[in-house]
């Protein structure tokens, strides 16, 4: 056989193997269709037809946009514009010349960092062009006049998911480096994709739960959640963890962290180097966090004042129990931190003097600007929430509010997986901050619904007697301790501004700092890594743009500021106590056993 006899073979050989895998991605992807369909019509076909509510949405923007023809016609000739720049620019670099691009993707954008995106001349028009056309139609939709400030946060929202979904990226043939490894695995990438694919919805008992990370190379308690300390008080909500001293000597004050429920409190301790749990003990502050249990369908009926009870106040029990102090300081971060200003309101409408101070961590209380969240309440969204919930037996599962959370950043979230995983074929890395954002939870319905309702949809927390607690009015109003809040600039779930409200409502002396970066990496920000920086200003105007123009910026983690802050507020120096010292006694080691049953076992 010659030499290019056996090249021949060769490439004949390949070109079968390709053949096969993309057959055997057409079978599989025809049977995933199919089930697909199935399964919707077992679920009721029509009946969820539209469970976000866009339709109505979307109606009234068509009926705006139709009664003033000329701006439609010209948006249309403007887009015609920007394609006829594209293709000159394109002509001219086919002939050799060089042309600066019409547009270029945002800063931060990942999706186009493949050099291909720019080297290569057709993959660069393909680039361009989509991002026109989804400039375009952004713009587009948030001109249009008349449309009432929900309706088009709405449209504006919606608007951007179908543009993210359809960039260029997330397909084959107009992504680069998908089509590179297509080519060099002959398909087998997407064989191994489809796997990946198949092995994420039987996860999800039919619905795609996408693996953002290994989820086995974690482990609650052996190499996430780890700083030491003993379960030393319990209730049916919660576990109260006492952590073991660093230092011979703490503040005479404890500090007790009221998590979100929403999801697990280890955030705050997912490694040593970032713990803010380790670096506060670290601090000489005796520390106390709450761990949420996981709910089920038993706790169906617990509401938002029996987390205050059953949560807040039974943790401030315990840590009578363990230390003899009557007096704490508290940190409520985000759905916590709602809680823990709830339950100010209603210590001080009851003269209870028992917590010192408080700490917030990126926490709403005033929800008129709440953010891109608003978008998933209306009556509608709700009421089908409910009925979900109800279905359930009471609980919502914890797969559904992480859907919503990923949702608000899609491209890192959703499509950057879905590139990786199912196209690319590759597994997802090891990443601790998304194994724990993977650990979701459930909720009860009851706290749930009032939650929703009460405080994102009518707003009325921040009202003088708004909301009733165990029967009691509050008002924030009537909170006269110190407060810290601590917000971060890039925020998507408790936006700066809707939290620096709050330096408005409360009585006492509030102070307010700005972190850099966003919900989770602008509060896990350790010292030693140097990174965000951050704003301060001694007063506090009644907006938040006087606020930041008026703030100096410091380089770093906010962190040693705040730490300087809780110190005053702390007392006294003595002895260091360890977990069981007290009358509190220890029921298990730290992390204890609530965090970690898993929503989806």
């Amino acid at each position: 056989m010659t030499e290019r006899d056996e090249t021949q073979d060769n490439q004949a050989a390949e070109a079968a193997e390709f053949s096969r895998n993309l057959m055997q991605v057409a079978e599989q992807s025809q049977r995933l269709v199919q089930e697909f369909m199935q399964q919707q019509a077992a679920e009721g076909g029509q009946q969820n037809a539209d469970p976000l509510n866009i339709g109505g949405a979307f109606m009234e923007l068509t009926a705006k946009m139709m009664a003033d023809p000329q701006k439609i016609v010209e948006a249309q000739m403007n887009l015609w514009q920007d394609y006829l720049s594209l293709w000159q620019n394109a002509a001219n670099r086919m002939l050799g010349e060089t042309a600066e691009p019409l547009v270029t993707p945002e800063r931060g954008d990942k999706r186009f960092r493949h050099d291909d995106w720019e080297s290569n001349q057709i993959f660069d028009f393909i680039k361009q062009s989509y991002l026109l056309t989804a400039r375009w139609m952004q713009n587009t939709v948030n001109e249009v006049e008349g449309l009432d400030e929900a309706t088009a946060r709405k449209v504006d929202f919606y608007t951007r998911q179908f543009t993210d979904a359809m960039a260029p990226s997330n397909f084959v043939l107009t992504n680069p480096e998908v089509l590179r490894e297509t080519m060099d695995t002959k398909g087998q990438n997407l064989v191994r994709g489809l796997q990946n694919m198949l092995d994420d919805l039987d996860r999800g008992k039919g619905r795609l739960a996408i693996k953002m990370t290994d989820l086995e190379a974690f482990q609650v308690g052996e190499n996430v959640a780890v700083s030491p300390g003993k379960v030393i008080w319990q209730t049916e909500l919660m576990q109260l963890i006492q952590y073991s001293p660093s230092t011979e000597q703490v503040h005479k004050r404890p500090l007790l962290i009221v998590p979100p429920w929403i999801n697990k409190f280890y955030i705050l301790d997912l490694k040593q180097q970032n713990s803010f749990i380790k670096w506060a003990v670290d601090q000489g502050l005796t520390v106390f966090v709450i761990s949420w249990v996981n709910p089920d369908v038993r706790l169906a009926e617990k509401g938002f004042d029996d987390y205050m009870h059953e949560g807040i106040f039974a943790a401030m029990e315990g840590v009578k129990q363990a230390t003899g102090e009557d007096e704490v300081n508290i940190i409520g971060y985000c759905l916590g931190g709602t809680l823990t200003a709830a339950t100010l309101a209603y210590m001080a409408a009851k003269d209870d003097k028992r917590i010192k101070s408080a700490t917030f961590f990126t926490a709403l209380v005033d929800f008129e600007e709440a953010g891109e969240l608003t978008i998933f309440i209306d009556d509608e969204q709700i009421a089908l929430l409910e009925q979900r919930m109800a279905d359930q037996g009471g609980v919502l599962d914890g797969g559904a509010m992480s859907t919503t959370f990923n949702m608000l950043r899609a491209n890192d979230l959703i499509w950057s997986f879905v590139i990786n995983n199912y196209l690319m074929g590759k597994d997802p890395f090891p990443f601790d901050l998304l194994y724990w954002n993977s650990d979701s939870t459930r909720m009860p319905a009851k706290m749930h619904s009032f939650y929703l309702r009460q405080m994102y949809q009518k707003n009325l927390l921040s009202q003088p007697g708004g909301i009733e607690l165990d029967g009691t009015p509050i008002d924030l109003g009537q909170v006269k301790i110190p407060v810290h809040i601590i917000s971060t600039k890039e925020d998507h779930i408790a936006p700066w501004k809707g939290t620096y409200v709050a330096t408005q409502l409360y009585g006492g002396k509030t102070t307010f700092t700005l972190a850099g970066s966003g919900h989770i990496a602008g509060i896990v920000n350790p010292p030693a890594a140097n990174k965000y920086g951050y704003w301060t200003n001694p007063e506090n105007p009644a907006t938040p743009d006087d606020w930041l123009t008026a703030a100096e910026h410091h380089e770093g983690s906010w962190w040693p500021h705040w730490g300087k802050w809780i110190a005053k507020q702390s007392g006294r120096k003595l002895k260091a106590r360890q977990p069981g010292d007290g009358d509190a006694k220890v029921i298990e080691d730290a992390p204890g056993s609530y965090v970690k049953v898993r929503a989806d076992e």
